[in-house]
């Protein structure tokens, strides 16, 4: 034990501690100047040799043994990227997981937390980080050098914008030319990957556990300079500290263990803050949104990862409510609904210290959400933030949805005039169905993306494909979302409408062409595979519907006279669909066949469990996942088999069958009495 506690030794701050195994003794030796770089010394005196590794040669190796996401059998390629440990330098029973260009050390047990579906997280936000250097450090005199970049190319915009707009499109290069040879006259100065660079960019990862995502900054991301890879658990920081050195950028990256909160409330000052904090929580990032829009500097980046869909989807509105301040629904546009609460939250915290938001890009893939917003200083801009936010009336009937801005601002010469809004803009009722309205909300009601911003990250993805495993994926999320209407909030499900009054599901092409026809703006949406955003009111689509059941008939006299669908088709469409397929109507997106909603990565791909001190799951957690695996589509048909499921009127003490209960009493017995004990 005395052993034990003289090798924790500090680690460049205060508060990390790195605990060696009994078999393993070892100390540090931390150098005072300089990079984080320690050499380990034995007991018997003699020096182990130092682990050298050659970032370049190993971000090659993985380039050229690592294949598309899209095009490779998810497991395999999840098995190939894990590679059993017998390097020199690791410990009993580790393994080595390679993505990008980093090579990770993570123990056996899941003592530190690693999903690799994540992996397109965390190569999105190489490549947001990367264009926002580029344009944050050429105002600093600092010109970025991404290995494989050739020519930048401009990603234009579909072919559905008006002439104006394609003309404006193809005079953009022209600009960037004159922008780029105007720039260089100047003396520039010139940062790579891997190299610190003293004008540029401070990063805080808040919540970093093995440090893979601060690592691969440090080895994809030029124009760094330093990197703080934060984690409270003393086990992760270690991790961390061990990784840095394993991939030879302790010079850049430096490990702390503290809690994330107090260290973004202690950079508050306007010299100590980061220029980019990424926040990638287990769950919810909302305790840490306060600290964070203090701590991100005047135009800085955040980067906030959402895994609480549930919360956010409409399971739990009260708890939405409590974490976000806005009161989440269930809806069809449930996900897009999700991205504009965490704007909102983010946009309300920041309006408390004089800050607004401006979003870059907001995405939801898979099971999480993720934003990117720039964070500015502005008393006057502040003032528009009621007029940005909006309430939201949703019909539980049709599912038409309405939206009231929480205030008013009017121009007034060189000044301008703010007012509360006037509304409901709903009546008791819906219109449409009869069904009564639920209130959501409020949301953020302007544009989710700065297309371009994006544009120019979807350029540099095209030009260099190779750079990441998950760029496919990238390309095609990101052409989907410069074909949004951007200012078009939320949207309907084409299925949807069908099934709520029991008829066919129109072709997507038809359906976008009626509305083109109708004289309205549509487009889909990254969100959802069926989505139809846009301009038009709910009684267009609806006309729409109606006009394609009379050519594809529903059985009215199944219908009963208080549903959605017998009221809505009782009614005669004020607008005569046409149908004949537009040119237009095709996005750019799908013409190119880009990948855009891909298949399930792998078996068992949603959120991982969580992380533990001793390591592992737990044995009740896995036998609760095999019981409930494909409960729906392989359901119980023999009675006898139901005695393995507890029975929740027992539960809840309104079991009135007792022993002749097809249900088991026992199971629930067992339970209560494992929680007593």
């Amino acid at each position: 034990m005395l052993a034990r506690n003289i090798l924790q030794a500090s680690f460049g701050c205060p508060g990390l501690s790195l605990a060696f195994p009994k078999k393993r003794i070892s100390f540090l030796q931390t150098l005072t100047t300089g990079h984080s770089v320690f050499k380990t010394f034995r007991m018997d005196g003699k020096k182990e040799p130092e682990e050298s590794q050659d970032t370049t040669s190993a971000g090659a190796d993985s380039a050229t043994t690592a294949v598309p996401m899209e095009d490779t059998n998810p497991s395999s390629s999840t098995e190939s990227s894990q590679t059993s440990s017998t390097e020199p330098g690791l410990l009993p029973g580790e393994t080595v997981v390679r993505e990008g260009k980093a090579a990770i050390l993570f123990p056996s047990a899941n003592e530190v937390f690693y999903n690799p579906v994540q992996e397109f997280n965390r190569d999105l936000t190489c490549a947001v980080i990367t264009e926002f250097a580029r344009e944050h450090l050429a105002q600093r005199g600092v010109r970025i050098l991404v290995p494989g970049e050739k020519d930048r190319v401009v990603v234009r915009l579909s072919e559905e914008k008006n002439g104006t707009e394609d003309q404006e499109a193809s005079e953009q290069p022209e600009k960037e030319r004159q922008k780029e040879e105007e720039g260089d006259k100047k003396e520039f100065i010139t940062a790579s990957v891997g190299e610190r660079c003293e004008q540029g960019l401070r990063v805080l990862e808040g919540l970093a556990a093995s440090g893979l995502r601060s690592v691969r900054f440090a080895l994809e991301v030029p124009g760094l300079k330093s990197i703080t890879a934060n984690d409270y658990s003393a086990k992760a920081a270690a991790l961390i500290a061990r990784n840095a050195q394993h991939n030879n950028v302790s010079h850049i990256l430096q490990a702390r263990q503290r809690d994330a909160s107090m260290v973004m409330y202690e950079a508050r000052g306007k010299k100590e803050r980061y220029d980019v904090i990424d926040l990638d929580p287990y769950g919810s990032p909302s305790p840490f949104l306060d600290a964070a829009v203090q701590a991100v500097s005047e135009g800085g980046l955040l980067c906030i990862t959402c895994t609480d869909m549930a919360v956010m989807a409409g399971n739990s509105g009260e708890t939405c409510y409590s974490k976000y301040g806005s009161m989440s629904i269930k809806s069809r546009y449930c996900h897009e609904m999700a991205l504009r609460i965490i704007l909102h939250s983010l946009d309300q915290r920041a309006a408390v210290y004089q800050r607004y938001i401006e979003p870059l890009l907001s995405v939801s893939v898979d099971f999480y959400i993720r934003v990117f917003v720039r964070v500015k200083t502005g008393q006057a801009v502040v003032k528009n933030s009621a007029s940005k936010h909006a309430l939201l009336y949703n019909c539980v009937g049709c599912g038409a949805f309405h939206l009231q801005r929480m205030g008013k601002k009017m121009s007034q010469g060189k000044h301008m005039k703010y007012s509360a809004a006037t509304g409901p803009p709903v009546g008791p009722n819906c219109e449409h169905c009869r069904q009564r309205h639920q209130l959501g909300g409020p949301i953020w009601a302007e544009p989710i993306h700065d297309i371009k911003f994006v544009q120019k990250v979807l350029g540099a993805i095209s030009g260099n494909p190779t750079r990441f495993r998950t760029s496919k994926r990238i390309e095609g999320v990101l052409s989907m979302v410069t074909e949004e209407l951007q200012d078009v909030p939320l949207y309907y499900v084409l299925d949807h409408l069908s099934s709520t009054v029991h008829c066919n599901t129109p072709p997507m092409l038809q359906f976008r062409s009626a509305l083109l026809h109708a004289g309205y703006r549509v487009s889909l949406s990254h969100a959802c595979k069926n989505a139809v955003k846009t301009d038009a009111p709910a009684g267009v689509l609806w006309d729409i519907i109606r006009c394609w059941e009379k050519s594809n008939p529903v059985k009215r006299e199944r219908l009963s006279e208080t549903s959605p669908a017998h009221r809505i088709l009782s009614a005669e469409p004020t607008l005569q669909a046409c149908f004949e397929i537009r040119e237009d109507a095709n996005p750019q997106s799908r013409k190119r066949h880009l990948t855009r909603f891909q298949e399930n990565p792998q078996a068992n791909w949603g959120p991982k469990a969580r992380a533990k001190a001793g390591g592992g799951i737990s044995s009740e957690l896995e036998d609760k996942r095999k019981q409930f695996q494909g409960k729906r589509k392989k359901p119980i048909t023999d009675s006898s088999q139901l005695k393995s499921l507890p029975c929740k009127k027992f539960r809840k003490g309104t079991c009135t069958y007792g022993d002749k209960c097809c249900y088991s009493h026992e199971l629930e017995q067992e339970t209560n009495e494992k929680k007593m004990d």
